[in-house]
């Protein structure tokens, strides 16, 4: 019986977590979402951008799994990002069926201008929390998705 109530509160506690953790989650994207749009982007396609100007060209399959995309999705992704000439494709000499993307010059100016203008808009956001509970809670977010990702 012990046993029953026990995991009942235990219950209790993680869909309590889960609820507040979807909450805080889905406000916080949505403002990210919002600020995103002043510069033209889809977080997609910001996810992107900012990977290529911090990494540099990639492969389409490191774009997808750096920026947790389908290659269906991330296609679409850099279809649009190709068409807003903020970068190109190439294929590999070695391999044509390996396609690279990498920014261009626009689109490194876009990364220059929207990774420390989000930089600071987020940093606005985290502002609810103190510097060490920042890097507290950053912590637990990563023992989170590494406990999960290790999960049978």
């Amino acid at each position: 019986m012990a046993d029953e109530k026990m995991n009942g509160a235990q219950v209790k506690k993680a869909l309590n977590m889960w609820l507040k953790f979807i909450r805080a989650y889905s406000t916080y994207n949505k403002m990210a979402a919002e600020h995103l749009r002043s510069f033209g982007l889809t977080t997609a396609q910001y996810m992107v951008i900012e990977c290529l100007g911090y990494c540099g060209p990639l492969l389409t399959g490191d774009l997808c799994k750096k920026t947790f995309r389908s290659g269906g999705n991330m296609t679409f992704v850099v279809d649009a990002l190709e068409k807003a000439d903020l970068v190109k494709r190439f294929a590999i000499e070695d391999d044509r069926r390996a396609i690279m993307v990498q920014l261009t010059p626009k689109g490194e100016s876009l990364y220059e201008e929207a990774f420390s203008r989000h930089g600071e808009f987020l940093t606005g956001l985290a502002g609810v929390f103190s510097e060490e509970e920042q890097s507290e809670f950053a912590r637990l977010l990563k023992k989170l998705g590494l406990g999960l990702t290790e999960a049978p």
